[in-house]
């Protein structure tokens, strides 16, 4: 798969001890200052930001790592990027590598008893909602128009069967903004976090108004041959399976649509439709497409996968693992039993795991215990992490090993500019007098020219090696 994808992930908390009410506001805002300045000033896993990003964004308030990715605090969370990834594989190491980077600084930090991060979307109490935002390179020539994207929308909307997190309960909080033609029966459990917080079809902002496909042009790399897809709807996942089908499935059916080889397929109500697949557990998953036909989620999945095979069969490794495993679970969707895919989805994992731990307890679903099991399902802490269980005993499908995963954290991908940002990166961490402007797309030292990186999939490494050689100043043993 000839592309660069990332994702962004802002993390929850849990606090220890009995709340207290706003202070832990406060208290949860200290932890996180002590944990970042821990990973940028002690164990100098990266360059923490010496100029004003944003507005919202002062000096300090984060800064990039050496695995070339990026670790901020933004909106009351911990929110960590992973660097510019090539592979799928890559994907899932970096995104395991934010893991064990806030894991680490914890445990090193004594605080494991305190503090607790969380991988997931909902906080059950105010019914906020954090994300887990997927970015995709594509081609300044991608038909980002309503039409042309429909295709796109269809796809998004169903594939949450496969990439879903699940979670106890539902959320009508921003009904105020949307209005539904449909009766609000009891849910339970729910196979998307996010898709009650889903509102617009297209939008270009990230909060309150959130879209199936924000539409803000910010490519971060050459604005006249790239576009950077940003997508608010997925959830944070657990599993490294679904994980690293989220990216792959997607980016394929980008593909296709871009190729104009995508079914010609679209959902009358995608918004209702987002919501009404997630609250259906009975995996009928009906929804009405634009001609007013009644089909399932696993019908527009198969159109999909059904055209990526013909289109795309033997392009690349990592396109046939997709296209394999993508068949492979739809096949056992179809026979309507959750328990045949807990070892890969996360939703079906989850409810697997609190169905039985609620039967043998005798609970109501409304049990805020099941919300308890909900979040520590998401804890990323290995001796706490409900999830970290199911993988070490074997029940949960691994992609690569934790000797693998704990690589993530401060080694870059290949084949992107991650490669030459980490470089930058560790070429200051030794010169600490050094001034510096680090971003996405290019880095500055000492006031002096910007090396700029507009090519996402360059690794740029003879470029930084020559800039500093220029721009550094000459030692004085020399």
């Amino acid at each position: 798969m000839k592309t660069v994808v990332g994702l962004e992930t802002e993390y929850g908390a849990l606090l220890s001890g009995v709340s207290q009410g706003m202070r832990d506001l406060f208290r949860q805002e200290e932890m996180f200052q002590k944990v970042r300045d821990h990973i940028f000033h002690v164990q100098r896993k990266g360059l923490i930001d010496q100029h004003q990003r944003a507005y919202d964004e002062p000096p300090g308030n984060g800064g990039f790592l050496r695995n070339g990715g990026r670790l901020y605090i933004d909106m009351g969370h911990v929110e960590y990027a992973t660097p510019e990834c090539h592979t799928l594989l890559d994907l899932v190491r970096a995104d395991r590598g934010g893991d064990l980077l806030l894991q680490q600084a914890v445990d090193e930090m004594g605080l494991s008893g305190e503090i607790s991060f969380i991988k997931n979307n909902i906080d059950h109490q105010t019914l906020a909602t954090f994300g887990s935002h997927e970015n995709y390179l594509v081609s300044r020539d991608f038909p980002f128009t309503e039409r042309g994207m429909e295709p796109l929308v269809a796809f998004l909307v169903t594939r949450q069967i496969v990439t879903g997190a699940g979670r106890v309960g539902v959320s009508y909080v921003n009904d105020s903004l949307i209005s539904l033609d449909t009766e609000r029966p009891p849910v339970h459990f729910q196979i998307s976090q996010r898709a009650d917080y889903i509102v617009n079809k297209f939008y270009q902002w990230v909060q309150m108004n959130r879209s199936i496909v924000n539409t803000r042009d910010e490519p971060l790399s050459d604005p006249l041959q790239y576009r950077r897809m940003h997508l608010l709807l997925g959830d944070s996942n657990m599993s490294q399976f679904a994980t690293a089908m989220k990216f792959g499935m997607t980016k394929i059916v980008m593909d296709l649509v871009e190729d104009g080889l995508a079914p010609a397929v679209g959902v009358r109500d995608p918004v209702q439709a987002c919501r009404a697949i997630s609250h259906d557990l009975s995996m009928r998953w009906n929804l009405q497409d634009l001609e007013g036909r009644i089909l399932s989620a696993l019908d527009m999945q198969e159109m999909f996968l059904e055209k990526a095979v013909k289109a795309y069969s033997g392009r690349d490794e990592d396109t046939d693992w997709v296209l394999e495993e993508w068949g492979k679970i739809l096949s056992d969707l179809a026979k309507k039993d959750p328990s045949l895919v807990t070892d890969r989805l996360d939703w079906a994992a989850k409810y697997n795991m609190i169905s039985a731990f609620r039967e043998s307890e005798n609970l109501e679903w409304n049990d805020p215990w099941l919300e308890s099991l909900d979040l520590e399902y998401h804890n990323i802490d290995p001796a706490k992490g409900l999830f970290h269980i199911l993988e070490e005993e074997g029940r949960h499908r691994r992609l690569i090993p934790p000797s693998i995963s704990e690589t993530g954290a401060t080694c870059p991908p290949s084949f992107t500019r991650a490669e030459g940002r980490a470089q930058a990166i560790d070429r200051i961490l030794e010169n600490p007098e050094m001034l510096y402007i680090i971003q996405w797309f290019g880095i500055q030292i000492n006031q002096g020219d910007v090396l700029y990186m507009l090519e996402p999939l360059k690794n740029y490494r003879d470029e930084v090696s020559e800039y500093f050689r220029k721009n550094l100043p000459p030692s004085p043993d020399a």
